[in-house]
Formats: structure tokens, C-alpha cells, sequence
């Protein structure tokens, strides 16, 4: 029988005293306890409140400090308890010790069915919703913020060990070659973004891209690229990245469903919520929806730029001659389409008769590649 809630109820003659926890708050409530003869219940005064227990539903709960103590619960209310020292109260309970009914097992199983499922719906339909929203109406400045954050945290956590941020290549001479492909993309643009660009040291085979325009190199993907224009078509693309806005969506759907696991299952709000978002990140896997309108960003811009498409061709190439070590931008650049498919695409694309203007002199690729030293 659910518990009873009058309002207003005066106590009748006192039989004992008790501290009462409804189960809803953490809060003792020092209460008089009086037998309803005509009911046989139990009626406990909570300041203005009574709350009703049939004496027949009351049972005895074993206190793990004390045992001699008299800790009562009532079998239809799983969480309120009720601690009284006088046997005035326990002497009129005729099931004290018996026990509590357990739910069934095949109800239990349907209630975790459909807590899953809820789950499910929440991240894989809900979030990413709530994500693309926030991200249409999420202004300039706060989204730098987020990329800033992100940044950051990401080099934290790449750090060696003894360090406290992974090292920024900031050669000045590798900076200004990186500086004239920047530039030259930039200038083919129809709408311009305020980049942030960044080469990280470290030797994963990796680029991507933050919130707030951020476009990160990882010094293994400068030494694995043979030309400045293999280099510049994974800069084209992690623009069109920048510019759909995937990766602010992708940041905001990844955060929400880390925050929605977390409520679940245990803090991640700590050093788990930044491993698991900086892995997602740097191994971004989008949609294929996304990563097709990123290659048609890029193969639209590379020409602009006077660079012919063919030099995406010959990356994607060599990222799937590098199958065997399918790690960072390989993941990254392997997801759906299929590469091959990604490959015909950027040669289709290249303009009949095209000539391509060099992004670099030899010198400056070789400072280019040597950006961490």
C-alpha cells in the first residue's frame, strides 16, 4: 500500500518519537508517532503533515551502525525510513521481519529495456538535434571560445611526459611558408574565416579542426606530405570543415552525449570527459554527408588557389597506402565515402588544360618541414 499524505492532521494521544527521512531530501525530521487503532496504522507527524503506514506493511531494516536500533521502512516505499527507539511502536507491527517483496525479474528486465532505449533516443536523436541548433545560433565570439578551451586542453593532454602542454612548431621560417598557403587559400575564398592555424609536435599523421576556425597540423602530417599542394589540399579540406561548421556541431553532439553517459554512469565531468572529447576530435570521423561536402569545398577552392585537385588525388593515395597503419588522419580520412570513391572525385574535378602556380619554392618546403626544429 503507497504511503498516505494528509495535511493538516493532529496528532491524537503521543505514543513515541521518532526521526523520519522521506526519501525525497536528506533531511532528519524529529516527528510524534501515534497508533490509529481503528485504522491499525502507524501515523507520523511531520510538522503539518502526516503520513500514513499500515502497521501490517511496516518491516524491520537492519541498521548497519547499530543494530540494536529499531530502523523501519514500509514495503510499498523503498527509499523513506523511519528510526524510533520505543517498542511501544514495533510491538503493534505483525510482519516486522518478514521480507519485503522483490520485483519480478521479467518486469525489472522490461524497465532496463526501456531505460536503454531512452538512452538511445537521447544521444542518437536528441543531442545531435539540440547540437546542430546550438551550433546555427552559437555567436562568433563564443565559438572561439569553445576552439580556445579545446585547444588547449588538447595539448594538455598530448603533453610528454614531464611537460605541460604539447610544443607549438614555431620555426619563423616554417611559419611563414605555411603563412603563403594560408595566404593563397584564403585569397580564392568567396567567404572569408578568421583561422587560427597551428602545427603541433607530435608524429601522428593527423589534422583537424576546432571550433572558432582553429586548423591543426600534427608534424607528422608535414613530413608525410612529398608537396606543398598535398599539404594544401588537407588544409582546403579541413577549411570546408570550418566553413559547414561540422566540427562545432561535431563538439556540441560529442560533449552532450559524454554529459548524458556521465549522469548515468559516473562522473565525467573530470579528466575522463577530456581524454574521451580529445580523442574524438583528433580522430574526428564525421558524416558522410559532411565529409563529401568537405571534399566539394576543397576541390572547388584548390583551382581557385591555383592548385589542381590531382594533389588531393595523390594524398588520399598515400593514406591508403598507409592502410596497415590505420592511426590519426588516416582514421580520420578512411571513414565513409569509401576512399576510392574520394580519390575519382578530386581527379573528376580537376579543370581540362589546368596548370597549376607552385605554392612554395623548394626552400621554403624544405623550412615548411622543418617547422619543429
Amino acid at each position: 500500500m503507497p504511503t498516505v499524505i494528509r495535511v493538516g492532521a493532529k496528532p491524537d494521544a503521543v505514543t513515541a518519537f521518532g526521526i523520519y527521512f522521506d526519501g525525497e531530501t536528506a533531511i532528519p525530521n524529529d516527528v510524534v508517532l501515534t497508533i490509529d487503532e481503528a485504522r491499525s496504522a502507524l501515523r507520523i507527524h511531520v510538522g503539518a503533515k502526516t503520513v500514513i503506514w499500515p502497521l501490517a506493511d511496516i518491516r524491520r531494516v537492519p541498521d548497519q551502525a547499530d543494530r540494536s536500533r529499531q530502523l523501519l521502512r514500509l514495503a510499498g516505499d523503498p527509499v523513506a525510513r523511519l528510526f524510533t527507539e520505543d517498542q511501544l511502536v514495533t510491538v503493534r507491527c505483525p510482519n516486522l521481519g518478514r521480507r519485503v517483496p522483490t520485483l519480478r525479474t521479467g518486469r525489472l528486465m522490461s524497465w532496463a529495456a526501456g531505460a536503454v532505449a531512452s538512452v538511445a533516443i537521447i544521444t542518437t536523436v536528441l543531442v545531435p538535434v539540440m547540437a546542430n541548433q546550438l551550433a546555427d545560433v552559437m555567436p562568433a565570439r563564443g565559438e572561439k571560445a569553445l576552439g580556445d578551451a579545446t585547444f588547449q586542453q588538447i595539448r594538455s593532454v598530448l603533453a610528454p611526459s614531464g611537460a605541460d602542454e604539447l610544443r607549438l612548431c614555431e620555426s619563423p621560417q616554417g611559419v611563414r611558408a605555411l603563412s603563403k598557403i594560408r595566404t593563397r587559400l584564403e585569397g580564392a575564398m568567396e567567404q572569408s574565416h578568421e583561422l587560427t592555424v597551428a602545427v603541433l609536435d607530435h608524429g601522428m599523421v593527423n589534422a583537424f579542426a576546432l571550433p572558432g576556425g582553429y586548423v591543426v597540423f600534427f608534424r607528422g602530417l608535414i613530413e608525410a606530405a612529398e608537396s606543398p599542394e598535398e599539404l594544401a589540399s588537407v588544409f582546403a579540406h579541413e577549411i570546408g570543415h570550418v566553413d559547414q561548421r561540422h566540427v562545432t556541431r561535431h563538439v556540441l553532439r560529442s560533449a552532450g552525449t559524454i554529459g548524458v553517459l556521465g549522469l548515468l554512469f559516473g562522473d565525467f565531468a573530470g579528466g575522463a570527459l577530456i581524454l574521451f572529447l580529445t580523442e574524438r576530435l583528433i580522430r574526428a570521423q564525421y558524416s558522410q554527408a559532411a565529409e563529401t561536402e568537405a571534399d566539394e569545398f576543397s576541390i572547388e577552392l584548390l583551382p581557385k588557389a591555383g592548385v589542381s585537385p590531382e594533389a588531393q588525388a595523390r594524398m588520399f593515395e598515400r593514406f591508403r597506402a598507409m592502410a596497415g597503419e590505420a592511426d590519426g588522419l588516416l582514421a580520420h580520412f578512411l571513414t565513409h565515402p569509401r576512399l576510392s570513391e574520394r580519390i575519382d572525385m578530386a581527379r573528376n574535378a580537376v579543370p581540362e588544360g589546368f596548370e597549376g602556380t607552385p605554392l612554395l619554392t623548394d626552400a621554403e618546403w624544405q623550412e615548411l618541414k622543418r617547422i619543429c626544429r
